[in-house]
């Protein structure tokens, strides 16, 4: 570190010293315990702390090496206020009183945001004060088994539950929603219910929901969402076998990706898939903003499309994230598909309000392949089709080629509606992330 940026930081504050190192890891953080004795705890006094073994060696040295760390920090920190608490445990602790007793110290400090992770964090070591906390706002739990008994959580506002595994099924989850009683926002990925196959999901307070199930090809027998208040909604998981209660009064954004399982393709009749789905999209009928997956299009077909975009009247956006080869071309004869000889699909898109269509990852195929011409084909029925039509994107991942572009331009002036404008878009690719500091 330069000597003079050195002086000026040292020279400043505590209070402000340890909100600057509040935005490091705490392991980066407790390296600058070594530049004077002024410095030598200052980390420990951080708003934020956030501990994550994931940099450990697999052996009991390091093991201990991490939870003394913890222990450390902790106990110098004494009564001091906290606003985050993170905690990532993966490696086997045979001490879950002891992470107990770290969970613990942040609640009755008053956290607001609570972050638990990892395969050795367990009802064992899971205290029970974080359901009955009343100074969370925010808490966030992943791989772990959670058998809730009392929950009484009166600031939370988001709550995102992760790979959790709940002792007692549906009603355990019930019971945690209801006990808080200011959520607005709940996400749910890839939750194990065990034997128990419906969920529940009921909250006046809720505006945001997504429901995320990857790991599971079974049906659940029963689905319920009770969330009049409910703006967006973000479901990607198997089709249920019925929909009790779909209600999205005040519904603006929904993402829809609803697949089959292996069970139902191979025996339920794609007519009884779509009445099921259908009492699924009557209940997001308000929608603004719908985008539907590649992998409902794939499940469902083109057929399932009135079904969905005539219950959507006030629909303004829509966006297809993707269209695949036997998605969008399934053949009635050679030179024809099913989408052009649909007089449905034809009723369904000439009539519908929406003023933006978007395809994503619509590039992904070679610029002169068969697949590219049925996409110009599909691009060019909905100019002509969709009469209210005002924008067209397009999204691509790649290099474009700049004849390609120029036709799918030319487009729009034909199509249905004269004010229509076709762009062809690059979409950001996110580089990924490396973990540079590792201590232990």
């Amino acid at each position: 570190m330069d000597i003079c940026c050195k002086d000026i930081i040292s020279n400043l504050p505590e209070a402000l010293i340890c909100h600057i190192l509040s935005f490091l890891p705490i392991r980066v953080a407790a390296l600058t315990s070594l530049l004077s004795k002024r410095w030598r705890y200052l980390f420990a006094f951080v708003p934020n702390l956030d501990f994550d073994d994931s940099g450990c060696r697999p052996h009991e040295l390091a093991r201990m090496i991490f939870m003394n760390f913890v222990d450390r920090v902790l106990v110098l920190q004494g009564n001091s206020a906290i606003d985050r608490f993170s905690l990532k445990c993966n490696n086997d602790y045979n001490y879950p009183s002891r992470i107990s007793s770290w969970i613990s110290n942040v609640i009755e400090r008053g956290v607001s945001d609570l972050d638990l992770s990892g395969t050795n964090i367990s009802d064992h070591s899971m205290h029970s004060s974080v359901f009955v906390s009343k100074s969370l706002v925010r808490l966030r739990i992943e791989t772990l088994y959670c058998n809730v008994i009392d929950v009484f959580l009166p600031k939370i506002k988001t709550l995102h539950l992760d790979s959790v595994v709940f002792g007692d099924g549906d009603s355990c989850l019930v019971k945690l929603i209801s006990g808080c009683h200011v959520l607005e926002e709940l996400v749910m990925i890839d939750l194990n219910w065990g034997a128990y196959w419906k969920r529940s999901v009921s909250s006046k307070t809720l505006e945001r929901l997504t429901v995320r199930y990857e790991n599971w090809d079974r049906s659940l027998d029963s689905v319920s969402f009770d969330t009049p208040n409910l703006v967006y909604f973000g479901y990607s998981d198997y089709l249920a076998n019925k929909y009790v209660i779909v209600n999205f009064d005040s519904l603006v954004e929904a993402s829809i990706g609803i697949q089959m399982t292996r069970d139902q393709c191979a025996h339920a009749s794609h007519g009884d898939l779509v009445v099921n789905a259908t009492e699924l999209f009557m209940g997001i009928s308000n929608v603004q903003i719908l985008n539907v997956s590649a992998d409902t299009l794939q499940d469902f077909r083109w057929e399932s499309l009135p079904a969905l975009l005539n219950n959507c009247p006030n629909l303004e956006t829509l966006v297809f994230d993707g269209l695949h080869d036997k998605n969008t071309v399934k053949c009635v004869d050679a030179d024809r598909w099913l989408w052009r000889s649909s007089e449905d699909i034809r009723s369904c898109l000439s009539s519908s309000p929406v003023k933006v269509l978007k395809i994503l990852n619509f590039g992904e195929v070679r610029f002169y392949s068969k697949e590219m011409e049925k996409r110009k084909e599909l691009v060019k029925y909905f100019l002509e089709t969709m009469p209210n039509l005002e924008q067209m994107i397009l999204c691509y991942r790649s290099r474009i080629d700049e004849d390609l572009k120029s036709q799918l331009e030319r487009l729009a002036p034909r199509g249905a509606s004269p004010k229509c404008s076709v762009q062809l878009i690059l979409e950001n690719v996110i580089p990924p992330t490396y973990n540079l500091f590792s201590l232990f």
